[in-house]
């Protein structure tokens, strides 16, 4: 299978494209700068997500290598904690156009490229702070909602073509996103979960592998939150 997953530079993305490696995949990755991930099966490019003319010569450049993706997975993603009283504009759009905007981009551009027999596959990444209303993370939950949202229209638009597109609703998990947020607010989140513990890598890939496999081929248009929040 040949991933494409984007924000590979680090954290989960950059994990998600060691681990698929490992088990003998094609992945290509993306991010704002270069990476030192090295594979022969391992492609990078440099692509802000939030660009169209990036995106468009992203898919360009694939192309070029001959490769066709069977799966996406829009995992770039940026946070910020602010009260919805001090939010500068610049932030608001900031988060937008990385976290929707990309996940935009990046399915509307790839799925061209899946319109084939064989099935494909799109996974997008939501938060717990969408569906907990999070004080502080106004903006970033609404950009994760709108994402959510597009998985379900997009799902239907797409199923014709044999393309399912699914949401996974992370919660917390030792990336750059929380390791700034204070100790007191992490507890009294992860007290609103009914498994109250941060996720692990593996609980994330799990619900990936199942949205990749023929297990799943029956299923699109859904968000599936980890951490039993609903």
């Amino acid at each position: 299978m040949i991933i494409l997953i984007t924000g590979t530079r680090k954290g989960i993305g950059r994990e998600l494209a060691e681990a698929y490696l490992a088990e003998g995949h094609t992945v290509i990755g993306c991010s704002r700068s270069e990476s030192d991930l090295t594979n022969p099966q391992y492609h990078h490019f440099i692509c802000d997500v939030g660009n169209e003319d990036q995106v468009l010569m992203l898919r360009q450049n694939i192309s070029t290598l001959g490769l066709k993706v069977d799966a996406l997975v829009n995992n770039a993603g940026v946070a910020s904690m602010n009260h919805v009283l001090t939010t500068p504009v610049d932030k608001v759009h900031d988060i937008f156009n990385t976290n929707f905007i990309g996940t935009f981009l990046l399915t509307r551009e790839f799925a061209k490229t899946m319109l084939k027999p064989n099935r494909s596959r799109i996974i997008n990444f939501s938060t717990c702070a969408a569906a907990l209303s999070l004080e502080g993370e106004a903006i970033y939950a609404a950009s994760k909602s709108a994402v959510e949202s597009f998985t379900k229209t997009s799902a239907k638009e797409l199923a014709p073509y044999n393309i399912t597109v699914n949401t996974i609703g992370a919660t917390p998990y030792d990336t750059d996103l929380i390791r700034g947020v204070p100790k007191e607010k992490m507890v009294k989140l992860l007290n609103q979960q009914p498994l109250s513990r941060l996720a692990s890598f593996d609980d994330i890939k799990n619900v990936i592998d199942f949205f990749f496999s023929d297990r799943s081929d029956f299923i699109t248009g859904q968000t599936l939150y980890l951490g039993g929040i609903n």
